[in-house]
């Protein structure tokens, strides 16, 4: 199981919100690249980079940033936040991101996110399928779609879709421990059969502890993210050695 911590920008900062809102921000770090050097120096291979200014201004903001951990490390960076265009995919991959995740779009405008799934690759285009209440929630979860998670993952199953990045937001930044049930239930209903090949499910929102990866690992979670528990020192770098 793939271990990716997770780096979230406001105003080129690296931040955590809980359960999304904008009013909870804690700055970490005013280097993002420095945080992502010391992953990379802890042997973690991949890195989880979302735009949170690009999430609320629905368009790629931080690029920038992206251009500057994807250059100076050697860390392959999943890219979410404000992709909605085009141009806005082109920006992305331009700046170094080796995959890039599509939410909000996939439930507002399919026909888009279909045709980058054409362009670019199953292997490159994650669907991201945040829930709130089993509801997906989008524009940078502050709004809530009438699409149901599971059945939502499994139309784009039937697209070739092989990522997908859930997170709980109920649990997101509240440290109590990730949505066991949620997973298992989407592992279940989305497995393996003669029309849809099986998803590689990347779990996010809520580990709180070392212990809790193993446990997703068992399950068949193909990754985890790590934010705010990597930050607060709930779970160590070197801790996480073991695991990558």
């Amino acid at each position: 199981m793939r271990i990716i911590p997770a780096i979230d920008i406001i105003d080129g900062k690296c931040v955590r919100l809980t359960k999304g809102d904008y009013g909870t921000k804690k700055i970490y770090s005013e280097s993002p690249l420095e945080i992502a050097k010391a992953f990379e120096a802890s042997g973690i291979e991949y890195l989880h980079l979302v735009d949170l200014d690009g999430a609320k201004a629905q368009h790629i903001v931080n690029y920038k940033v992206l251009e500057q951990i994807a250059s100076k490390t050697s860390l392959k960076i999943d890219f979410g936040g404000g992709l909605k265009a085009n141009e806005d995919l082109h920006i992305a991959f331009n700046s170094g991101a080796k995959q890039i995740t599509g939410g909000s779009i996939a439930v507002k405008d399919p026909k888009t996110f279909e045709s980058w799934i054409s362009k670019y690759g199953s292997a490159k285009i994650i669907l991201g399928a945040d829930s709130d209440n089993g509801k997906v929630s989008i524009s940078g979860w502050t709004e809530k779609s009438k699409e149901d998670v599971i059945p939502f993952i499994k139309s784009y199953q039937k697209k070739s879709i092989q990522y997908v990045i859930c997170t709980d937001i109920s649990k997101d930044g509240m440290l109590e421990g990730p949505s066991i049930d949620l997973y298992k239930q989407i592992i279940s209903e989305c497995s393996n059969s003669s029309s849809d090949q099986s998803i590689k499910l990347i779990a996010s929102g809520g580990i709180s502890n070392i212990s809790e990866i193993p446990i997703l690992k068992e399950m068949g979670c193909e990754g985890v993210i790590i934010g705010k528990a990597i930050y607060e020192n709930k779970i160590t770098l070197k801790e996480l050695e073991k695991f990558v």
